[in-house]
């Protein structure tokens, strides 16, 4: 009684407010609502009367000065804002506009960023004091959501602009401060940040993984086996006994075939049960970039462009502008009533009562989340992707289509596994099968995730019983070796960083985007490689400022902000307890880092062209032989180091070299002749045991060649060198 007498109250209010809203357009009173972009501002257009008038920002209108610091140190770090270049005329006609207007309200997005751009316009406008204003919010671009805004228009919370301000304030003094460092020790062009830095490391250190990582030998043994019916299969060895036993050489496995020998096989046990797979929980901004990397190939700034496309607004046959999506920047799993229950409705018309999930389930995030917006969403689960595909690029297909499937499979029923296990004794050592089939698909009608494993359909033992006769066909032995870490894509980078606390949902992108920009990373193939140049900045970063880089202290950073946003801690303070500790590495970088050398030295190449000797030099791909009469001679070539190894299959000298996109090498010299490359660095050390060159891995060489396995403890001399 109490709930439905509250829900009466509510919506009396609600209705009360709407008839407000009408009340005030008869009356002909003039509205100003200034979002970002045009395309939010079409969209929004559609659902508000004539006498709202929609003009967009453009973004940010006023930022610090990109020409200096633009903090005042002296006054407690007051950031010094000026008006963006180029932004004169917009801010001028949005004075007339406002002024024009008997209300403006603010619609910039639903985030610190847009509540930070909210307030830079309230000032850029000279809005408060002379014209009312109020600040409306929307996960979503539609009418109900827009109109709603309306009647919840609030204040500018300064908890979020704050929480912006420090973040801009922090990046701003470690941007500016470590950038000029590295100007002064590297080369200029270069930055540091205090996230891209940690994410610099995070590869740094995963690609030191896998060049010290040390292949290890197994070996896996298969019993193929056939029943009465002649059906074939392949048995796996478990151990000796109900003990788990792992094969680690050729010798362990000969020593199980030879107990084996004369053997019969025999089914001991059969096993038949279910198991569920439980239903994807609907996107976040980190689980988007990620599956939109697996399954679509899509880089993760090219994610956000197109999303944020969806978001604002795009030409829909039949519709005009519509906001295809809710809000695209967020850490929550979060979805509202209405759009649950719209879910619910659609599945059981769509797909049947069976497939819909009894339970709403609630998805948790492993880590610190704001939750401050719903998960990812189509904002109208009816409007299926094939009912706008005409309507869209290719792109912004792909990438509606994935939301909305992966948003729909989050409110259906787990799929279920029939599934089949079988023992199998063969003397004393015991084999297993395993077999298992969809029995009912559940959400994975909808959705199917890029890595998902794939269903074993082994027809043979869902029939198998104990009384089954089974005839020895075969051994199948094979050698395997352990496999290194796998090098970083834009996706597991994501993942990682997201699982450590470092940056959020807005950040992801941007960050990769710059690391790569700056060539301190290279992309093939979807893999992240560090460069030379990267290498070099991160070895700076982490013998200067520890605790820039540090992976905790970052982490810890991103919870202040929180903090910050939640009203519990000043932004100031936040700055004031960080920067002293950073001068001071930088003060001290300033003194005792060594500047990395890359001045001009001179080589034995002789210039092609007016026969001086060239000399090194150092660029954006890393170095480079250039003729030192620049400008007169601008003859240049690659550059490569030689390492004082002789090519395993010509015997003319190895070289370090790079591809294309800066990760580096070791091939010949007289390429394309011989066509001699790895990875790993060479050793002139032979295997004894088969032949082939090693390579180094840490403190151990390893035979190059991998189905033999042989390591060794480098000698103590070559370390050093």
């Amino acid at each position: 009684m109490a709930k439905t007498a509250t829900a009466e109250k509510e919506a009396k209010k609600t209705t009360k407010k709407k008839a407000t809203v009408k009340k005030a357009a008869k009356t002909g009173k003039k509205y100003l609502v200034i979002v970002e972009s045009p395309a939010k501002a079409a969209t929004i257009g559609k659902f508000l009367g004539n006498n709202y008038k929609i003009e967009a920002s453009m973004g940010h209108v006023r930022d610090m000065p990109k020409s200096q610091m633009g903090i005042d140190f002296e006054h407690d770090f007051e950031p010094k804002y000026i008006t963006i270049r180029g932004k004169g005329e917009l801010l001028g006609k949005l004075r007339k506009d406002a002024k024009a207007a008997d209300k403006v309200y603010l619609a910039t997005d639903p985030d610190r960023e847009g509540e930070a751009i909210s307030w830079h316009l309230l000032h850029a406008l000279n809005l408060g004091e002379e014209k009312p204003i109020s600040r409306i919010t929307f996960n979503e671009i539609t009418k109900t959501a827009v109109k709603k805004s309306i009647t919840e228009a609030r204040d500018i919370d300064m908890d979020l602009v704050d929480a912006q301000q420090a973040r801009r304030v922090l990046d701003r003094v470690v941007g500016y401060t470590i950038s000029d460092l590295l100007w002064k020790k590297v080369k200029k062009g270069l930055s540091g940040g205090r996230v891209q830095s940690v994410a610099l490391r995070l590869i740094c250190d995963r690609e030191g993984e896998i060049r010290e990582f040390i292949p290890e030998e197994y070996w896996t043994l298969g019993a193929k086996l056939k029943d009465a019916d002649g059906k074939v299969f392949e048995a796996k060895f478990y151990g000796k006994g109900e003990t788990k036993t792992e094969l680690a050489n050729e010798a362990e496995t000969n020593e199980v075939l030879d107990g084996l020998k004369d053997k019969d096989f025999a089914v001991t046990d059969v096993k038949t049960g279910s198991r569920q797979k439980k239903p994807v929980a609907p996107f976040t901004t980190s689980t988007m970039q990620q599956e939109a990397s697996k399954h679509l190939n899509m880089a993760t700034q090219k994610t956000m462009m197109i999303a944020q496309q969806l978001y604002e607004g795009v030409n829909v046959k039949g519709e005009g502008t519509v906001g295809l999506v809710s809000y695209i920047r967020t850490d929550s799993f979060r979805i509202s009533d209405e759009a649950y229950e719209a879910a619910v409705a659609f599945i059981k018309e769509t797909y049947g009562d069976a497939f819909v999930n009894p339970e709403r389930i609630v998805y948790k995030s492993k880590g610190k989340t704001q939750d401050a917006h719903e998960a990812i969403r189509p904002t109208d689960v009816s409007r299926m992707p094939a009912i706008v595909k005409e309507s869209l690029s290719r792109d912004q297909f792909r990438l509606y289509q994935l939301i909305w499937k992966r948003f729909v499979a989050s409110r259906m029923q787990p799929a279920v596994y029939e599934t089949t296990s079988v023992k199998i004794s063969g003397g004393e050592y015991l084999f297993t099968v395993a077999a298992s089939k969809i029995k009912f698909d559940g959400f994975m009608s909808v959705y199917v995730q890029a890595d998902e494993e794939k269903a074993q359909n082994n027809t043979l033992v869902r029939s198998i019983d104990k009384d089954t006769v089974l005839d020895f066909q075969e051994f199948d032995e094979q050698q395997h070796f352990t496999q290194p870490p796998a090098h970083y894509t834009e996706a597991s980078l994501v993942k990682t960083m997201e699982e450590l606390g470092i940056g959020r949902p807005s950040t992801y992108a941007p960050t990769i985007t710059t690391i790569i920009s700056r060539r301190y990373v290279s992309k093939e193939q979807r893999n992240l490689y560090v460069t030379e140049l990267g290498e070099v900045v991160n070895s700076i970063m982490k013998q200067a400022f520890p605790s820039i880089v540090d992976v905790n202290f970052t982490a810890t950073m991103e919870g202040l902000l929180d903090c910050v946003e939640n009203g519990t801690v000043q932004w100031k303070t936040v700055v004031r307890n960080f920067y002293p500790d950073l001068k001071h590495d930088v003060d001290a970088a300033q003194e005792e880092l060594e500047k990395v050398d890359i001045h001009d030295e001179e080589t034995d190449v002789i210039c092609d062209n007016c026969g001086r000797h060239m000399v090194i030099k150092y660029g954006p791909h890393g170095r480079f032989l250039a003729c030192p009469g620049f400008p007169e001679c601008r003859n240049t070539k690659p550059y490569y180091e030689k390492i004082g190894v002789a090519c395993p299959k010509c015997g003319k000298e190895v070289v370090l070299k790079k591809t294309k996109k800066g990760r580096k090498y070791y091939g010949c010299e007289d390429n394309p002749e011989c066509d001699f490359m790895s990875w790993q660095k060479p050793s002139d050390k032979k295997c004894p045991v088969c032949g082939s060159y090693m390579v180094e891995k840490g403190n151990k060489l390893v035979c190059s060649q991998e189905t033999c396995g042989y390591v060794e403890a480098r000698p103590k001399d070559e370390k050093e060198n």
